[in-house]
């Protein structure tokens, strides 16, 4: 039995500051700033028509080829309680050799990952700017 159909899957991510994790995701992973929602003029508007406050910061991304999920980044003042139960597998395109996976990972390190531990031959894990984890095969 099936409760109900989705047409998608987007992931939140709390964070402290949206706009470097934003910058991070668009240059990892070609994420792209997700459009208005009509009839809104501008993201501020359609916030505020959500009752939320427009100030308290949050970035709305794509992937333009939709293979990765939608994400909000929601800054929030708290900080990260601990590890998060939660996290992203990316797979690179074509069939990638571990040399590809290390050359992608160093190439995220300079951008701002941190990288964490490494599966030879299988994946790496780095962490965005802000300590979110994800593995990459």
């Amino acid at each position: 039995m099936t409760i109900a159909t989705v047409s998608g899957v987007g992931l939140t991510l709390d964070c402290a500051d949206a706009d470097r994790l934003a910058d991070f995701y668009r240059a990892a992973f070609g994420y792209a700033d997700q459009p208005v929602p009509a009839p809104f003029a501008t993201r501020a508007e359609w916030v505020a028509s959500v009752g939320d406050d427009p100030d308290e910061g949050g970035a709305w991304l794509c992937h333009p080829a939709g293979v990765m999920p939608d994400l909000f980044l929601q800054q929030v003042p708290e900080p990260r309680p601990g590890k998060l139960r939660l996290h992203l597998d990316v797979s690179l395109s074509g069939d990638p050799d571990w040399s590809r996976v290390i050359s992608v990972a160093d190439a995220l390190v300079a951008i701002g990952a941190t990288r964490l531990a490494d599966f030879p031959g299988r994946w790496v894990v780095p962490a965005d700017p802000e300590g979110n984890e994800f593995c990459l095969s």
